[in-house]
């Protein structure tokens, strides 16, 4: 399952063309680019409060489509410090707003579910679907109160490529997501989520999705095995970028015609989507994964899974797809969680007054530059 490309993006004929060429000749993409990031950066309060105010001027992934499959499928959770609550209504639209009561300020939804109406759990005031305040219990006792004044505080919400897209300030500009890939398509099943909550900053764990020069060093019995050291396509399109992660598997492709080249299988693709989303296409599922910052020092992870759509060969069951999770989270995600863990507790200690990324890491260079442009 390869999304949409767009025209920054190689078709699948020409990047297993390329994959091929940097592994004849040991060779990967390269930035021209060095940039130099101050330790304070991740871990000064005033520059994390300066990230809170952009995640929640920028629209940012929330959930994938797919978790709001049906009129009244609704995801509830904290995004940039704010409680959120994502739904379908029964038009068929994906809304979102302020997960709080408007008597009290009680959160009138947790998890994820399906539902007709939201009923606090603290007075019982209930909610519709638009979020319009429907019923509200001895309401004698509250004559000041318009119904019509009172629903929940809705968000800036839409939906581009099988994701729904939440600004909490201001309204979200179309043009911005226009040209979004399709990053999941209406047919695949979504089937779980996860969250940890991770002892660093979270442009630390971004760091780690986005280069392979690692691969061989840290991943040495996990990732590795099945795929190469440093051997990436890394393409930029604005601020986001695709970074692709070929398997040794791939060599059976070069029986195949060039035309007749597909992605499919051969390769892990990481879509990183400014400023704290990423997309993971595998073999056999497709993760959408935000990185929610908590503190300076703490992040929380969550990531949706959805099945990839079947294949010509054979059909991708659910179990393939849960296994396809496990290995990936309980192996390397891991061990780049502990290096990012690592890291943190070195910051402070005066031992360096930047992190360096050179060549090998365009992607995190593309990002660093786009995120300070932003701040500035």
């Amino acid at each position: 399952m390869t999304p949409r490309q767009s025209p920054a993006l190689l078709d699948d004929a020409s990047a297993v063309a390329r994959i091929f060429e940097h592994i004849d000749n040991g060779t990967t993409d390269l930035g021209d680019t060095m940039w130099r990031e101050p330790v304070d950066h991740y871990h000064s309060q005033a520059r994390f409060d300066a990230e809170m105010a952009l995640l929640r001027r920028l629209p940012v992934p929330f959930c994938p489509s797919a978790a709001l499959s049906e009129p009244g499928s609704y995801v509830a959770r904290t995004a940039a410090g704010t409680p959120v609550l994502a739904v379908r209504d029964n038009a068929g639209q994906a809304r979102a707003f302020i997960n709080a009561c408007r008597h009290r300020g009680m959160q009138v939804a947790s998890g994820e579910g399906c539902t007709k109406t939201f009923s606090c759990p603290y007075h019982a005031w209930t909610y519709g679907l638009d979020g319009q305040l429907r019923g509200i219990p001895g309401e004698e006792g509250f004559p000041d109160v318009d119904k019509a004044t009172h629903g929940l505080v809705p968000l800036s919400t839409c939906e581009a490529g099988g994701i729904v897209y939440v600004q909490q300030r201001g309204d979200i500009d179309p043009g911005q997501l226009g040209g979004a890939l399709e990053y999941f398509s209406p047919e695949q099943r979504y089937f779980q989520n996860s969250e940890v909550v991770v002892d660093a900053n979270w442009k630390l764990i971004t760091e780690t999705l986005l280069e392979g020069y690692h691969i061989k060093s840290l991943h040495t019995d996990t990732f590795y095995p099945f795929g190469f050291d440093n051997t990436n396509l890394v393409e930029t399109f604005g601020a986001n970028c695709r970074i692709i992660y070929p398997f040794k598997r791939m060599a059976a492709l070069r029986e195949v015609p060039a035309e007749k080249r597909k992605l499919n299988g051969m390769v892990t693709s990481v879509y990183h989507l400014f400023p704290n989303a990423s997309v993971a296409v595998l073999s056999k599922h497709t993760s959408l994964t935000l990185m929610e910052p908590l503190s300076p020092t703490r992040t929380r992870l969550v990531s949706y899974y959805v099945v990839n759509p079947d294949t010509a060969d054979a059909p991708i069951t659910l179990e393939a797809a849960q296994r396809d999770v496990a290995f990936v989270n309980d192996s390397g995600q891991e061990e780049d969680r502990d290096a990012a863990r690592a890291i943190q507790e070195t910051l402070t200690t005066g031992a360096n007054t930047h992190l360096t990324f050179g060549y090998f890491e365009k992607a995190i260079v593309n990002f660093h530059q786009h995120l300070a442009a932003h701040l500035d």
